[in-house]
């Protein structure tokens, strides 16, 4: 199935918004520096921040966006950046930092310092208006990313997405309805919902995932297609609950067909690690280290 990027844009219910940059502080610690923001949205929401990245820099360096996971853990938020999570390696905002790049972080909705709203009621809430709350984080996603390309000390033409688990959707999905992700790195969320639906395993997902009349339009292949033919990345465990063999076989046929149809086939890549579930390793670590490096700085 095709779809174009303001279909997909529409079907999420995407608003165009910003974030405006209130309040920071500053902490360096060896070699990294880490920036405590707080930002305001249009509609007068604060939402936390953090940016990680070498404490001395000369020039305008590469970037990463990076989202935070879901895990049920409401509490974590973007601070999952500098302090990390049980299912995370080690923080990814230090190690991203000493590889030389500038990473930013927000609070989404219903997460960190904005977890005073259940992920029950802004789900239904946006439902029961044909919207999504997976929409309204794309939504804060997209404001992050154009505040990210604003910094003086951010290359806006080398930016990339990076996250796991709910991260890993949101990555992904941004990449694929945003120009400016130059490209795209996520772990442990990539499946064919449709194949996750007929086996029953979708039940193991969220509700900020459900957006309405997605699987009648297209799938989780031709979204990822849609990042064609900007790099990606793709790590995923064999026994990930939340990524089945099947499923991620049936996507993975879709994404690379785009991929190769866009003149790009090595473009996109797919690491299957066994015997792992819902977790990153150190050679997805590692894996994604070098893709960033390849797309980023070389």
């Amino acid at each position: 199935m095709t779809i174009t990027p303001e279909r997909l844009r529409q079907l999420f219910g995407m608003e165009s918004r910003r974030l405006l940059l209130r309040s920071s502080h500053v902490e360096i610690q060896g070699n990294v520096r880490t920036e405590h923001l707080t930002f305001e949205t249009g509609s007068g929401e604060i939402v936390r921040g953090f940016v990680t990245r070498p404490a001395q820099a000369d020039q305008p360096l590469p970037a990463v966006l990076y989202a935070h996971a879901h895990g049920g853990r409401h509490d974590i938020g973007a601070s999952e950046l500098i302090a990390g999570r049980p299912e995370l390696l080690a923080p990814p905002g230090p190690a991203l930092a000493e590889a030389g790049y500038v990473t930013l972080s927000i609070d989404l909705a219903t997460f960190g310092e904005r977890s005073t709203v259940t992920e029950s009621s802004a789900a239904k809430a946006a439902l029961w208006y044909g919207k999504s709350l997976i929409g309204d984080m794309l939504s804060d996603q997209a404001a992050a990313l154009t505040y990210l390309a604003s910094r003086t000390d951010v290359d806006a033409r080398r930016i990339a997405t990076f996250g796991m688990s709910m991260g890993s959707t949101l990555s992904y999905w941004l990449a694929a309805v945003e120009p400016r992700i130059a490209a795209a790195a996520h772990l442990c969320c990539f499946a064919d919902f449709a194949s996750m639906v007929e086996s029953g395993a979708h039940d193991g997902h969220g509700i900020y995932l459900l957006v309405p009349g997605l699987l009648a339009e297209t799938s989780t292949g031709a979204i990822a297609g849609l990042v064609a033919p900007r790099p990606q990345l793709i790590c995923v465990g064999t026994e990930d609950r939340l990524t089945p063999p099947d499923a991620v076989d049936r996507a993975w046929r879709e994404a690379s067909a785009a991929y190769a149809q866009a003149g790009a086939p090595r473009a996109i890549t797919l690491m299957r690690v066994a015997g792992v579930g819902h977790k990153e390793t150190h050679n997805m670590r590692q894996a994604v280290l070098k893709f960033l490096y390849a797309q980023l700085r070389r």
